[in-house]
């Protein structure tokens, strides 16, 4: 997850003949998706993005993709859909933001939430343009909750250093790092000098490990070697992939897990 302030842009186009609607919420963005299905019955969702129906790549229960229309994303898929608001990343081309523009949809842009609190106003604001105001606050109350119930007890915090595989390792100032640190691990990417999500070389994680290596998904070349290398002296401990890159409904998930890594080390 890199830095970046959210961005929540709702836009109608000003055409003089807007598109006949179909009906309906398109969302090109995955990590809308995730958050659709917690706030809206499926009913309501004429399609999502391809990359939740991808187990690399999907934020919410495969299965649950899987029940769903998905769609490329291009402009001509979502326009032909004539749904009534466009849910898409602020990362879209400018060409495909033009073209909803001109069929006259209604568009709400997300950027990537960097922290908790950035994730929770884009959910509110993804809530309120779907009308599910009030859904969206209970979702809030379910994240709070999960923050209490994951904060460690007084004292010092183990370090622990997230692999993402390709020896990427999380950096800080981000909202997985936010999360960590909420559940009571201490990041330990500072201490290799690390200011953001980077490549670390398993010879200089080796030569200082942290108390804990955590795996994102299936533990990759690097933790193996890690693993066979450092044996009994640091703890291993695997965390969900699908629950790596969005916030929302998945922060839940998210502190439970790490907290659990806390408290168990595995």
């Amino acid at each position: 997850m890199r830095r970046a302030i959210p961005l929540l842009m709702l836009v109608s186009a000003c055409t003089a003949a807007p598109a006949a609607r179909g009906g309906g919420i398109v969302s090109t963005n995955p990590c809308a998706d995730a958050m659709l299905v917690a706030l809206v019955p499926l009913s309501r969702i004429a399609a999502i993005s391809r990359y939740s129906q991808d187990p690399a790549a999907t934020s919410m229960p495969l299965g649950l993709a899987r029940r769903l229309r998905a769609t490329g994303g291009t402009a001509e898929e979502v326009i032909a859909l004539h749904p009534d608001l466009v849910v898409t990343s602020s990362f879209t081309p400018a060409a495909t933001r033009a073209a909803y523009q001109a069929a006259g949809l209604r568009v709400l842009a997300l950027d990537a939430p960097a922290s908790i609190a950035e994730s929770k106003a884009q959910l509110i604001a993804l809530a309120n343009a779907v009308d599910a105001a009030d859904r969206g606050q209970m979702i809030l109350a379910r994240i709070d909750a999960a923050a209490r119930a994951a904060a460690p007890p007084p004292g010092p915090q183990p370090g622990a250093l997230l692999l993402l595989g390709g020896g990427l390792v999380n950096g800080p100032g981000n909202l997985l790092d936010e999360l960590m640190q909420v559940a009571g691990l201490r990041n330990a990417a500072a201490g290799y000098g690390l200011r953001y999500s980077a490549r670390v070389s398993t010879e200089i994680i080796a030569a200082s490990p942290p108390a804990l290596l955590i795996a994102s998904g299936q533990p990759g070349r690097q933790h193996q070697v890690l693993r066979a290398a450092l044996g009994q002296r640091v703890r291993h401990a695997t965390f969900p992939s699908r629950l790596m890159n969005c916030g929302g409904p998945a922060i839940i998930a998210a502190l439970a897990r790490f907290a659990a890594i806390r408290r168990t080390g595995g």
